[in-house]
């Protein structure tokens, strides 16, 4: 197998569950160095950084909370010290508060645009500094089909999606001409522990509306991203890639 990404060092924010988690170890399995952060998941991140360096990659994980401006900027600084370069910044770590608007709370809406989409903000501002010195890179930001389309009951969570997106396209036209490179992907309903709360029942009538009748895998989205960290997209910037079964056709 051609590895697509060997050497190459990547920061995934929120990298030891579910989707975080599939592309750590997919792009470890293309010979990348993957540093990844966790919030509470102590046991789930030393897990995911046993799994990594068994694939024999360099690997760390980082407590540290992507909604904080400083801890950001420390946490790529700590990077770059401890891989020796940053090449790949995936934004992926998000949370959910979902309630009707008129029960949503001044502090669910804050606490998601935060954890979402100052995030993004957070980490790709400290991330570009070091891009800009290789005079390349790719950022990969993790919207959501529901940021496209809106979802009732998700008001905070479809506004900081959709807030990626327009984020995403700003950043690919300011930093082109340097040839870093910023896209979004947009999953669709990807089973992970999280969709495993949910009734067999519902995740049957979400299989039958979706095109290809089934869920997405952690493994789906992150082929994506390895696609687009990789040479194989050297001309794609500022999209948005739907990975949802055809759910938005």
């Amino acid at each position: 197998m051609q590895k697509l990404l060997t050497d190459k060092v990547v920061l995934i924010t929120g990298g030891s569950r579910g989707i975080g988690r599939g592309i750590a170890k997919v792009f470890a399995i293309h010979g990348a160095h993957v540093a990844f952060t966790y919030v509470s998941s102590e046991q789930s991140a030393k897990e995911v950084e046993s799994e990594l360096s068994a694939i024999g990659v360099q690997t760390k994980a980082y407590k540290s909370d992507a909604g904080n401006f400083s801890d950001s900027e420390k946490l790529v600084n700590d990077v770059v010290r401890d891989f020796g370069n940053l090449h790949v910044l995936i934004n992926n770590a998000g949370i959910t508060k979902d309630t009707l608007l008129l029960r949503m709370t001044e502090e669910q809406w804050d606490e998601v645009i935060r954890a979402n989409l100052k995030s993004v903000f957070n980490l790709t501002k400290a991330a570009i500094k070091v891009m800009l010195k290789n005079k390349g890179g790719s950022i990969i930001n993790m919207s959501s089909v529901v940021g496209i389309r809106g979802n009732a009951g998700q008001a905070n969570y479809a506004a900081s999606k959709a807030g990626i997106i327009g984020f995403t396209k700003s950043v690919a036209l300011e930093y082109g001409s340097k040839n870093i490179r910023c896209n979004a992907i947009a999953p669709g309903f990807i089973e992970t522990e999280m969709t495993g709360k949910l009734s067999e029942e519902v995740i049957k009538q979400w299989r039958e509306a979706i095109p290809l009748k089934r869920g997405g895998t952690p493994e789906d989205v992150a082929n994506a991203c390895l696609f687009l960290a990789s040479d194989l997209s050297a001309y794609i910037t500022g999209q948005c890639l739907h990975v949802c079964g055809g759910m938005l056709t």
